[in-house]
């Protein structure tokens, strides 16, 4: 898992992984050297003895939002480091990881860095949709990656519906496994009919709605929604632009003709909401997703499974999990009983349940086996840099 981390930053100069371009994103440098921090202070800190931190310094640098763990340098200011380098970044997590392999040698600490473990998983996913950002900010348009050639496979349409009858309905994580503290407690939850579309809408689906004039129809929108659209000017999802040729997309693999096909992606809650009105849908509810989850694959679907470019593909079988997270009609909340562990690590979720929306399913810059059907990731409303999508429902 950790030389995943490092290919995934290998074609990147050290100018490359030092860019910041939003307060949002983070350098790649800084993915490297945070999930690294994770260790040595979880890890090594508390149950190596005699442990010497790599550098004292780093403990301020590389912190991310851990208050008790003090001082930290502050986000927006992330992509002013130039030092410590690239290089020194890597000699730091290969110092670490021999340190760890000590002690997972003693048999110690097995949950800690099982945690550290996923933590990292998804700051590689965060990475790559940094640094994606960060590149489009070019004018240059540079591709991390040549772009792989696809192999258009028979695509079954994402159409009909899964239905499901509803009634009380068990969810969060309960039992063995590793997850995270925001999946539990498990309790039950009561569900009236519904139905979810098989497939995520696609990037024809959204040109439609454009074309219909989707993003100037205020009766289509939330209100905070329709004031962001206003505010920022918005027209069409993040990295699309209209082209001599026609729509294209920016990827890891630079400028990129718009797939039809393919899930539309890098899209903000407000425009999945304003989507599936003007579709005559709804977005599904969190718990009405992992109920019809729990009997799917969470390892099915376009997911990260090495090093290289990734986006959204044109499904050959539809699944609800990968391609693109899905935007629920669902606030991120505290599940009943909830209670942060104690410590540090007890501000890894709690402390953000507020203000904030509920994706599910994971995207093809997951990692493959990092998903479960009770994972919950979230942002806020308007954020939309991630690969998020959407998959509609509607009541029975």
């Amino acid at each position: 898992m950790r030389a995943l981390t490092a290919a995934l930053a290998a074609p990147l100069s050290d100018a490359d992984a030092t860019l910041q371009s939003m307060d949002d994103a983070s350098p790649a440098k800084w993915h490297l050297a945070h999930t690294t921090w994770f260790f040595e202070t979880f890890v090594l800190r508390d149950h190596l003895p005699g442990y010497r931190a790599f550098d004292p310094a780093y403990a301020f640098l590389f912190n991310s939002y851990y208050e008790a763990e003090g001082a930290r340098l502050a986000r927006p200011a992330r992509g002013m480091l130039s030092r410590p380098a690239l290089a020194v970044v890597l000699d730091y997590r290969a110092h670490v990881d021999a340190a760890v392999a000590r002690v997972l040698e003693r048999g110690d600490a097995a949950a800690i860095i099982e945690l550290g473990l996923a933590h990292e998983e998804q700051h590689q996913e965060l990475l790559l949709t940094d640094i994606r950002h960060a590149l489009w900010r070019n004018p240059l348009g540079p591709a991390m990656w040549p772009a792989e050639p696809r192999l258009r496979a028979a695509v079954v349409p994402g159409e009909g519906w899964l239905d499901h009858p509803g009634g009380i309905v068990r969810v969060g994580h309960e039992g063995p496994g590793f997850a995270f503290d925001c999946e539990g407690p498990a309790h039950d939850v009561l569900l009236r009919p519904f139905a979810l579309s098989r497939g995520l809408v696609r990037n024809a689906d959204w040109l439609r709605f454009m074309a219909d004039g989707g993003y100037a129809a205020p009766g289509l929108w939330l209100s905070d929604g329709w004031d962001w659209v206003r505010r920022e000017s918005v027209s069409a999802p993040l990295y699309w632009r209209e082209g001599a040729q026609g729509w294209e997309r920016f990827t890891l693999s630079g400028w990129q003709s718009l797939d039809l096909l393919a899930p539309v992606s890098h899209i903000s809650f407000y425009e999945a909401e304003a989507f599936a009105a003007w579709a005559g849908a709804r977005l599904p509810t969190e718990f009405e997703w992992e109920a019809l989850a729990a009997d799917g694959d969470p390892a099915g679907g376009m997911q990260l499974d090495g090093a290289g470019p990734v986006d959204p593909m044109a499904e050959g079988a539809p699944s609800l999990f990968g391609n693109c997270w899905q935007w629920m009609r669902s606030a991120y909340l505290p599940y009943p009983g909830f209670r942060p562990a104690a410590g540090a690590v007890g501000e890894y979720n709690g402390k953000f349940m507020s203000g904030q929306g509920v994706l599910r399913g994971g995207s093809c810059a997951t990692p493959r086996g990092h998903l479960r059907a009770t994972y919950r990731n979230f942002f806020q409303p308007e954020k939309r840099w991630q690969f998020t999508g959407l998959r509609l429902a509607k009541d029975i």
